[in-house]
Formats: structure tokens, sequence, C-alpha cells
């Protein structure tokens, strides 16, 4: 019998901030079983919990809308093993190409600095960023780096490389991040949020299908990791996922074959009028859109919330941003592993007199991730029912707070069981792999991916 307690479902089900009640019952035993030792991924905080539940979450919420759909009173069962959902947050690093190499997971200037008056990272995955960084320090190779960020203070530089249009965190604890006038603007933030406004048609979905989200077409304007396990999520369950990016964008390479996973990949160029135009087809024909970008591109690219409603008065959207939606650092550039240091997360798991530390797998990310996914679903069962429609708004230093209140588990640490979590067999555009398999299980409902991962821009921008 796993120790898993299901209140750790229902207190991150109550992080989905949308208004809605517990299902009647609650969540009842019957709908989710959990199984698995309670702590796989040793750290100073529950981020096994925090896998166990967002990955929950999501799936319990899958699970809702196909009965919905179904019109079936009873929900079908959904099965966690916390080996398996950990084993997801780790799915990027687990990833393993044969016959193939794919590139480092880390730009070779990206990680930690000791500056003249504490820790600094610096996150130079994306090229611009690194040139950034290159043009605020005069600095190419990692040892100049080192040299010219030891001499400097670290919120200074993070202040420098941040105006220059890159990416960093200086290393801060929980008090002097809520002390900052963007810790204090964010420090009630949730995990995600959802308002509601009417809708207009009735959902045109084929009924009683096989899979939750079938039938659903979702516009996919997502990067890294966070959006990406949203919409891969999405997909695995049956959603048509379009995701559509610049011409030539460069995305972190070895993301790919595993965050692109089951969905169709299209360039549009967003400075043309056709380009405009095509987007505009696309966001009236989807039902959902993710966006992933900072707060405010989308609207400076001319799509504000209002214009969205316009071209499509149904539409579920739903957005993710590092820092949250309010405060000074709302546009900032961020990433997992910058948030981590700025919150106080890292300082929280870093040793006396050692280099930050950091929780074992990028917790904030891929939480964020399956929480959205379940907020989606959620609107998605609403809109069914009700005609509402959401607007949904998610954040990484939400998602931290989240983690805060969690309760660390005083039972001993199991690592050595995520070895028990096989790899399956997976056709790449690049070549086979071998990666992780299912989070969780919906019985009756298998995960199923219509495309292969591959590289961007490979499919037409259009609905099939």
């Amino acid at each position: 019998m796993s120790s898993i307690p299901l209140s750790l479902v229902r207190r991150l089900w109550g992080a989905i901030d949308d208004g809605i009640p517990l299902p009647p019952g609650g969540l009842l035993p019957g709908d989710v079983v959990l199984d698995g030792p309670r702590v796989t991924l040793p750290a100073g905080f529950d981020v096994t919990g925090l896998a166990i539940g967002a990955v929950a979450c999501a799936t319990l919420a899958a699970a809702q809308l196909l009965a919905l759909r179904h019109g079936a009173r009873d929900v079908p069962g959904v099965r966690v093993d916390s080996r398996e959902a950990s084993a997801a947050f780790a799915a990027e690093g687990r990833f393993t190409p044969v016959g193939w190499e794919r590139p480092p997971l880390w730009d070779p200037i990206a990680g930690n600095y000791r500056a003249a008056d504490g820790w600094i990272r610096l996150h130079t995955n994306y090229p611009s960023h690194r040139a950034a960084v290159e043009r605020v320090l005069g600095a190419r190779d990692r040892a100049t780096v080192e040299e010219r960020v030891s001499a400097l203070a670290a919120e200074r530089l993070e202040q420098a490389v941040v105006a220059a249009g890159g990416a960093a965190a200086a290393l801060r604890t929980r008090e002097q991040w809520l002390a900052t006038e963007a810790g204090a603007a964010t420090a009630a933030a949730p995990a995600v949020a959802t308002a509601w406004t009417p809708g207009a048609r009735v959902a045109s979905w084929a009924p009683r299908p096989e899979l939750p989200f079938a039938g659903v077409r979702v516009l996919d304007l997502t990067r890294v990791i966070a959006g990406p396990v949203c919409t891969r999520f999405l997909a695995g369950y049956g959603a048509d996922v379009l995701r559509v990016d610049p011409p030539g964008f460069a995305e972190v390479p070895p993301l790919l074959p595993e965050t692109t996973l089951g969905k169709r990949t299209a360039a549009l160029d967003l400075a043309t009028a056709a380009g405009r135009a095509r987007l505009d087809a696309l966001i009236a024909g989807a039902d959902v859109l993710v966006c992933g970008l900072r707060a405010g591109a989308l609207e400076r690219r001319g799509y504000s919330d209002e214009r969205l409603r316009a071209l499509n008065p149904d539409l579920v959207v739903a957005r993710l941003n590092a820092y949250g939606w309010s405060g000074p650092w709302r546009e900032r550039r961020g990433f997992d592993s910058l948030v981590q240091l700025s919150c106080g997360i890292s300082a929280g798991e870093t040793a006396p007199g050692s280099a930050p530390g950091a929780l074992p797998v990028q917790a904030l990310d891929h939480a964020t991730g399956w929480l959205l996914g379940a907020a989606i679903a959620r609107a998605l069962a609403v809109r069914l029912a009700e005609r509402r429609v959401a607007t949904i708004r998610a954040s990484l230093v939400g998602t931290a707070n989240l983690l805060f209140s969690l309760p660390v588990s005083d039972e001993p640490a199991d690592p050595r069981s995520l070895d028990d979590v096989p790899l399956v067999e997976r056709m790449t555009a690049w070549g086979p792999a071998l990666a992780t398999g299912p989070a969780a299980r919906i019985d009756g409902a298998p995960q199923a991916w219509a495309h292969e991962a591959g590289p961007l821009g490979r499919h037409e921008a259009e609905w099939r």
C-alpha cells in the first residue's frame, strides 16, 4: 500500500484557482489510485509530492472531460505511480538517442558564477541571451566570464545583463526575495488562475471520443519546457496541436526530441501581411491557445486579449510567464533555473560555503506545464457544459510559491526506485531513441501521439 496521501492531490487541485469546486464527493479513492515510494526525488522541498500532485490533477481533469464527452456519470479511474511521475519530470535528462547524438542541454557558459558579493546565474542557451552576456562582460569563454564576474556585484550584473536583453538571476534567500518589489508583488501569486467570460457557440468536438481531447485544436506558441510539457500532454490525449514559430527560430535544440512529440510544427513570419493573416485564421479556428511568450509579447504583436476574443469569442486562452503577472518583473526573461535562484529555492538547497544548489529536476517548469494542462482540461469541460470561456494565467513563480507551501515528507528518499521506470522505444525525425513513458494512466484511454518528434517548421500552418 502506498503511503502517498490523497490529500496531496486535493492540495494541488486547490492550487488551480479556477473558482470551480471539487466534483461532487470530492476526489474519491476510486477516481485516483496513487502508488510508489513517497519520496523519489531527494530535495529540501517536496518535489516528489509536486510531481505526483501535478500529474494526478492533469490526468484526473482529462478523465473528467472524457466522461463528460461520453455523457457518463462515472469518471474513468486514474492511476499515478510516484516513480513514473517523477521520471516524467526528468524526461529531458533521461532521453537517450540510439545511434545518433543530440547537442548538450546547456550552453558552455551557462551556469552559476561567484560574484564579488555573492552568486549569479547566467542563462545563455539562446544565442541572443549569450550575446547579451558577451556584450556586458566583453568575454566569450567560460574562464574569462568567471574572471569578469568575480569583480562585479551580483545584483548590478543581473540588472546589466537583463537591460542588455539577456537572462540572469542573482542568488537570494526567500526573505531577500520577498523584501524586493518583485517578490512582494508575487508573494501570493497562485500557480494557475482562471477568469471566465460568456461563450457563444456550442463546442463542435465529436461526441464519445476515445481520448479526452480528440477533435480539440490547440495553437501552441510555447518554448523550452513548461509550455511544451502542457501541449504535449494535450497531444498525448488526442488534441491536434500545431506549434508555430518564426522562420528559422533557434529553439534549444536538445529539447526538441522530447518537446515536439505528438505535434505538428509550422513557421509564420508575423512581419508580413500574409503571416499575420494566416495566424488570424489559425486563432479563429482554434479551441485553445497556449502561449509561453513573456507578458506583453503578444500585445506588442497586436494580439491583446480583446483582439483574441474578437477573432474567436470561444477561444480558451492559456498563458504562462516566468516571474508572474504583476510587479516590475512581469516582462523579465526567466527560466526555471533562474526563478529558483531569485525566489529562494536555490538558497534552500545550498550547503554553507558551496555554490548554489538546485532542485533535482526542472520542477517548476514541469509542474507548471502539468497544472496548466489540468486548467485547460477543466476549461474545456466548462465550455462544453456551460458555454463559459476561460482566460488562464500560470507562472513559474506561482508554482514556486506552491512548492514553498508543501510540507516536506519525513519519509526516507528512495531515488533508486527511478531505475525501475523503464525507458520506452520511440522513433524521432533524427532517429530512434529511448525515452520516458507515460507519467500516469486513464483506464481505457491510453496515450497516443499522432506525430513523431521532429524539427520546427516542418508542416503547413493550417488546421487539418
